[in-house]
């Protein structure tokens, strides 16, 4: 169970790792996109997703504090959903679709996170192959 559990955590983080290391990266070219969409303080923001995303993912992965980790993906998803993929803005049909489309992709990866939360807060000290247990318990 464990070795499963810990592939799930490593899967589910491969995205938000590799986003993270863009945002950090190719900071210039994703501020730009940011700043398209309507965000202010663009460069900041792409520095300051980065992070959250970085450290959300080596959190989940590594097992260290995994449930706060948890947290910061599921804070992170749904705010870029709404501030970055407003669908309901777009007035071309193909853009409409396409943003509508990386809107559910992150309200549905913000959902799973809080799953994970929930089961890192619940089953944290039960789970191996973990660094620490969790910070918060709802056992």
């Amino acid at each position: 169970m464990d070795v499963l559990v810990l592939i799930g955590r490593l899967l589910f983080i491969g995205l938000f790792a590799a986003s993270g290391v863009n945002h950090l990266t190719q900071t210039k070219a994703m501020a730009g996109y940011a700043a398209s969409r309507g965000l202010p303080l663009a460069v900041p923001a792409t520095v300051a997703s980065g992070l959250v995303m970085l450290v959300g993912a080596v959190s989940v992965g590594v097992g260290l504090w995994a449930d706060i980790g948890a947290l910061l993906l599921a804070a992170f998803s749904f705010s870029v959903a709404v501030l970055m993929h407003g669908f309901w803005a777009e007035k071309d049909p193909q853009a409409k679709m396409m943003e509508q489309s990386q809107f559910f992709k992150d309200v549905s990866l913000g959902g799973a996170a809080l799953v994970l939360f929930a089961f890192f807060a619940y089953a944290g000290h039960d789970l191996g192959l973990t660094v620490t247990g969790p910070a918060f318990s709802l056992g």
